[in-house]
């Protein structure tokens, strides 16, 4: 009697913990039921706001479910990160990162998260190349005449970023530690009132993406010395790469890649990465990449953590030879 009672007993508790088993694995299939939240730690109309939103379109409907991009810029990316990081990992908030992520992890010491070990990749998206741009009241016309100016007038050139820690802040402090030349970084809470002050004059020089700057270029707006790619930007063939200006090591790109918090199920993760992939083949992504002139990638997790560390480990060397500080 008192093993039939067992049974019975143990019979309701099995079941009840295969169903508790099994509501994990039927949420990744109902997955998503809800909208899904991209948060892009840059202000509105950065090098990856724009192709993030074209991306988010085709995939909204493909799922079905509405893809929300939230701008969150501030602190060289850290305040946009640390709310993804902190967000529950299910799928449903997600961040868009970039070359300044990896350059935060060493130039912000003290973070109330781990800008790479709270994350999981998705995938890496796309890259472009930067361009070293001056305003054309700056009397250079190619960068061995701008080196010159610098190091004539040392400490008196001052160039834009869109904030401490952003890749534009970066990819000229690397320039000026290849040059021997000493320059003066002007941060801006974003991209957009840097680019208005780098169209004024007011600050003349500036290394953004490549894309945005083509219409202010070719308008006469700004003047293009180099571009920072490992080849010629396919958008300025004409436009050397700062290897071929004389600094045959310097590379670095504008990239975008997908991270989700950390502990986000691997079924989850891999769905994103399937559905993000499908989504650069589209047609009407395509056509915005190719006139953007971003490389499109689609990498898989494991790629894209392997790169998001490496571009960690790369920029950690780039600061320390450099001494950048968040000012």
């Amino acid at each position: 009697m008192i093993r039939s009672l067992n049974r019975r007993l143990a019979l309701p508790l099995l079941l009840t913990g295969l169903g508790a088993l099994s509501l994990p694995a039927l949420s990744q299939q109902d997955y998503p039921n809800r909208p899904i939240k991209i948060v892009v730690p840059f202000s509105p109309g950065g090098a990856v706001d724009g192709p993030i939103r074209a991306i988010a379109q085709d995939l909204s409907k493909r799922l079905r479910q509405q893809v929300i991009i939230e701008n969150r810029p501030g602190a060289g990316a850290t305040i946009g990160s640390e709310m993804v990081a902190k967000a529950a990992p299910d799928g449903y908030t997600l961040l868009l990162a970039s070359q300044t992520n990896a350059i935060s992890a060493t130039l912000y010491p003290k973070l109330n998260f781990a800008p790479i070990d709270d994350f999981v990749g998705i995938s890496l998206l796309g890259r472009e190349p930067g361009a070293l741009v001056v305003h054309p009241s700056l009397p250079v016309k190619n960068v061995a005449e701008l080196v010159a100016l610098a190091k004539d007038k040392p400490g008196q050139l001052n160039y834009a970023s869109s904030g401490n820690g952003s890749g534009q802040h970066l990819f000229m402090a690397m320039f000026a530690s290849m040059a021997g030349i000493k320059l003066t970084h002007v941060p801006y809470k974003g991209s957009g009132q840097a680019t208005t002050d780098l169209l004024a004059g007011t600050v003349p020089m500036s290394v953004p993406g490549a894309n945005g700057m083509i219409k202010h270029i070719r308008g006469g707006k700004l003047r293009v010395l180099a571009t920072t790619g490992v080849k010629r930007s396919t958008q300025l063939p004409e436009v050397p790469t700062l290897a071929e200006a004389g600094f045959p090591s310097y590379s670095a790109y504008v990239w975008m890649g997908l991270l989700a918090p950390k502990g986000t199920p691997a079924a989850i993760v891999e769905r994103l990465q399937r559905e993000f992939k499908t989504s650069l083949a589209a047609p009407e992504v395509v056509k915005f990449m190719d006139e953007a002139g971003i490389e499109t990638v689609g990498s898989t997790p494991a790629e894209m953590d392997a790169y998001f560390r490496e571009e960690r480990d790369r920029w950690a060397r780039i600061v320390k030879e450099t001494g950048a500080k968040v000012d």
